[in-house]
C-alpha cells in the first residue's frame, strides 16, 4: 500500500491539468478518493491546502483509469523509483522548465513529441543519430531555424527528414 500512496503523490505532482477545488477536511473525500489515499488518513489535516487539492484530484483521475492505464501507470512509477536523485532532478527541472513556456511554445513541444512517437523504430533511430552527429552549435542552429518556421513549414522539414533514407544526405 505504501506504493500507491507514493504512487499518487507522483502522480498529483505531475499533473498537467488545472487542479479542481479539493476537499479540505477527510471527511470531505468520496470514498474512492478516501480507498486510493489511505496512507494520508492520520496526517490529512497537516498537509498544506494546495497539496491535498493535487491528491484528491490524483486520486480522482486514479479512480478514472481502467486496468491497462494503471499498469502503465505503475510500471511509470516503478520506472521513476529506479531512477537516481540527480536524474529525477533533471525531470523535476525540465518538467518546470517545459510548464514556464508561453502555451503556444508547450503546444509546439507536444505536437513534435507526438509525431516523434508516430514514426516507426528504424526513423526514430535515424534521426537520433544525425541528430547526435552534430556539433552543439549545428544543433542550436537547427533548433534557432525551427522556432522561427511556420507550423506547416515544420511539419514539412519533419516529413522530409523521416522519409531521408539513411546515408542519403
Amino acid at each position: 500500500m505504501k506504493i500507491r500512496a507514493w504512487f499518487m503523490v507522483l502522480l498529483a505532482a505531475g499533473c498537467l491539468i488545472a487542479i479542481p477545488a479539493g476537499a479540505q477536511s477527510w471527511d470531505e473525500l468520496s470514498p474512492t478518493q478516501q480507498e486510493v489515499l489511505q496512507g494520508f488518513q492520520g496526517r490529512w489535516d497537516d498537509l498544506p491546502a494546495e497539496r491535498k487539492q493535487r491528491l484528491a484530484a490524483g486520486a480522482e483521475r486514479w479512480s478514472d483509469m481502467d486496468d491497462e492505464q494503471k499498469a502503465q501507470a505503475r510500471n511509470r512509477f516503478q520506472r521513476w523509483r529506479g531512477l537516481d536523485p540527480e536524474q529525477r532532478q533533471r525531470i523535476r527541472d525540465r518538467y518546470r522548465d517545459f510548464k514556464s513556456l508561453p502555451p503556444e511554445e508547450q503546444q509546439r513541444l507536444r505536437e513534435n513529441f507526438r509525431r516523434f512517437r508516430e514514426m516507426n523504430p528504424e526513423q526514430r533511430q535515424r534521426l537520433r543519430e544525425r541528430w547526435q552527429d552534430l556539433t552543439p552549435e549545428q544543433r542550436e542552429r537547427v533548433r534557432d531555424r525551427m522556432r522561427s518556421l511556420t507550423p506547416e513549414q515544420r511539419r514539412r522539414v519533419i516529413d522530409r527528414m523521416k522519409n531521408r533514407q539513411p546515408g542519403g544526405g
